[in-house]
């Protein structure tokens, strides 16, 4: 640390503020992609004091959705509009081409991480009312969106919307939604995996060499019956369900061991998914990030007053052979920022996400002129 000019933390987030504090001791600026965690917070007034910048959430999401938003609150607040409802989504999937499995899913990231995501549970402002969503039901609460270029899909909520409406300066707006995108066929899946009880437990066990996924299954559906016929009746549904052939597909009645030593039930579920929904070689990956404003202006003297719906979506694709979507969006903003840093083009100090002018107008421009752009548009509410 004390040889390099700045730290970039690609660590699992729980190490961050380890290397913040290695950042501290020798004066060293900071990068992340991750979210913001209170520990990280907590080092602020020390990062302003040794003035240092510890950038954080500089990726896809979070990163390229706070930037792509703000540019859109901040434009229509100039206008001198108010923002009444916002509600953003992101996805990280197949290309259509490459969506051949019944899950609908590919991965791109860490499959635990996908996986533990799963158990979050959600809140959220819509119309004014408060919405919590337990992670037991998170995949039951669901719905179909319709982005642009014709791509449909199914989204439900991310975490704890609600923190946004300050972060995003959206005091007095009456939906505050930030969601995930899955394409048709992995909410079903997961919330089923859900209703058996299987995402709960969280035990590292040991020993576990030749435990096959119906052993393991067995032990969340017990019964005299198939173990196929004994999972369906412990859901509520018949034997022949899709979700049930999902199942299959997923391996979770084979009898070959899992190839384990030891892990938790996450890590036995990732393991059976990323057995079997791993992108193949040129397969490309997408990611799908939209937003939708309604937005409130006032009358000028030549209009009247008005109601907008502002979208913006941006579709990424990865390169045949080459670099992720993924990656291109998650790394890409990291490195802007790094060398915004390194140049002294950014003075801000402490701990800071990208949701002001000097951050993001830089960084949008920059990954416009890498072909990854938020496209927008606007319509009048009818």
């Amino acid at each position: 640390m004390s040889e390099s000019d700045l730290a970039v933390s690609l660590l699992p987030y729980t190490y961050h503020v380890k290397v913040a504090n290695h950042c501290l001791k020798h004066r060293k600026p900071l990068v992340t992609t991750s979210y913001v965690s209170d520990a990280m917070r907590a080092l602020d007034g020390q990062a302003k004091a040794a003035g240092l910048i510890f950038l954080n959430e500089i990726g896809l999401d979070p990163g390229i959705d706070h930037m792509s938003a703000m540019k859109i609150i901040h434009d229509v607040q100039k206008a001198g509009g108010k923002v009444a409802s916002f509600m953003s989504y992101c996805g990280g999937l197949p290309a259509p081409e490459a969506n051949d499995n019944p899950l609908g899913y590919k991965f791109s990231w860490s499959p635990k991480g996908v996986v533990m995501a799963g158990r979050n549970d959600a809140r959220y402002l819509k119309d004014g009312k408060e919405v919590f969503v337990p992670g037991a039901d998170l995949f039951g609460h669901r719905w179909p969106l319709k982005v642009q270029d014709g791509f449909e899909f199914e989204a439900y909520p991310n975490r704890n919307s609600l923190p946004y409406i300050e972060t995003y300066g959206l005091q007095g707006v009456r939906t505050m939604l930030r969601g995930t995108l899955r394409n048709s066929g992995w909410c079903a899946t997961l919330k089923a995996i859900a209703d058996l009880g299987v995402l709960k437990d969280d035990a590292v066990r040991t020993g576990l060499d030749n435990l096959t996924p119906a052993v393991w299954l067995r032990g969340y559906a017990p019964g005299s019956g198939t173990l196929r016929a004994d999972v369906a009746a412990r859901l509520g549904m018949k034997d022949d369900d899709p979700i049930a052939d999902r199942f299959a597909w997923l391996g979770l009645f084979d009898e070959k061991p899992i190839g384990l030593q030891q892990g938790s039930n996450l890590d036995i579920l990732a393991k059976q998914m990323l057995d079997r929904m791993t992108f193949k070689p040129r397969e490309r990956d997408m990611v799908v990030l939209h937003h939708e404003f309604i937005a409130d202006f006032p009358a000028t003297r030549n209009s009247q007053p008005a109601t907008h719906n502002i979208f913006s979506t941006l579709i990424a694709f990865g390169e045949p052979g080459g670099d992720s979507a993924m990656a291109r969006t998650v790394s890409l903003p990291a490195a802007i920022g790094v060398r915004m840093i390194l140049h002294g083009e950014l003075k801000l100090t402490g701990v800071q996400i990208p949701v002001v002018p000097e951050i993001y107008e830089p960084v949008l421009a920059e990954l416009t002129r890498l072909g990854i752009e938020c496209k927008e548009r606007k319509a009048p509410v009818s």
